[in-house]
């Protein structure tokens, strides 16, 4: 009989074969590990009642989506492993609908100015120049910019989708420092780590977590707000949101279109109705 261990190097590999993200990879072995040691059962053993009962008593004050993400694990592995579903008759719960935060203009550029080092500025301007996830700015190679067309490839990103983004002026000559300072080092990555590896998501997530601290922005700000801020900024520009989708990759127009109704700028313009009314 199958013991944990070996279900979860099986796992690995699986995920590894099907191209999932780092992000992916480790969320799932951690969730099929936390249910194997709560449940002290083989994988062959473990029964529909067994991942119901951990939900009821690990996940029943978590969000929706840490539940959703829990069954999606155990769902690949026991599918890919054992060629069984558990989960086909748990019912998922809806995700809450909560409307992301959005820096302002200003807090942006606080942000920015609260970053301690040139490399750490301009990795968090980039993100938010391009509106990039965290894990496409810490994938980023040297060839992945071409300086002579002003474009930058985001390679094999969520949904196993490639894009492409204008290299801001604003941002051209400095990247072009740091890519040339990079080059003749032999570096695969632009954003290297130590040893030339590739910077965690993690580590970037800290450092975005810090500076919104020194600049004493009163909001709960992660590396994705600075995406979220991105849409909501060219949408009050007056970006069309055909194009906004196309920079974010998002798959369908309905997942862009919740910018619409985010934009304090655009609420800003709103009047109520009681404004319109005549004083009698």
């Amino acid at each position: 009989m199958m013991e944990k261990e070996e279900f979860l190097k099986k796992l690995e590999i699986e995920l590894k074969i099907a191209k999932n993200s780092e992000y992916t990879l480790k969320n799932y072995l951690h969730f099929n590990k936390l249910f194997f040691d709560y449940s002290k059962k083989n994988p062959e053993e473990a029964q529909e009642e067994d991942l119901k009962s951990y939900i009821a008593e690990n996940l029943s004050q978590k969000s929706a989506i840490s539940i959703i993400m829990f069954l999606a694990a155990l769902k690949f592995s026991f599918s890919s492993i054992l060629g069984k579903d558990l989960t086909a008759n748990i019912r998922r719960p809806k995700r809450e609908k909560k409307i992301p935060t959005v820096l302002t203009k200003k807090e942006v550029s606080s942000l920015f100015k609260a970053l301690n080092t040139k490399k750490s500025r301009l990795m968090v301007s980039l993100m938010y120049a391009a509106g990039m996830r965290v894990s496409e700015v810490t994938s980023l190679k040297l060839n992945d910019l071409d300086f002579e067309d002003n474009l930058g490839h985001i390679r094999q990103a969520k949904g196993k989708k490639d894009r492409v983004f204008n290299i801001p002026k604003f941002l051209y000559s400095k990247l072009k420092k740091h890519y040339d300072r990079q080059k003749p080092l032999g570096e695969v990555y632009l954003f290297s780590g130590k040893d030339g590896k590739k910077m965690s998501s993690r580590n970037l997530q800290k450092i975005v977590k810090l500076a919104s601290k020194k600049a004493q922005i009163k909001k709960d700000v992660h590396c994705h707000t600075l995406r979220h801020s991105f849409a909501t900024h060219l949408l009050e520009n007056g970006t069309d949101i055909r194009f906004i989708q196309q920079l974010l990759g998002h798959s369908s127009i309905s997942t862009t279109e919740l910018y619409t109704h985010i934009s304090p700028e655009s609420i800003k313009k709103i009047k109520s109705p009681i404004d319109t009314l005549e004083n009698e």
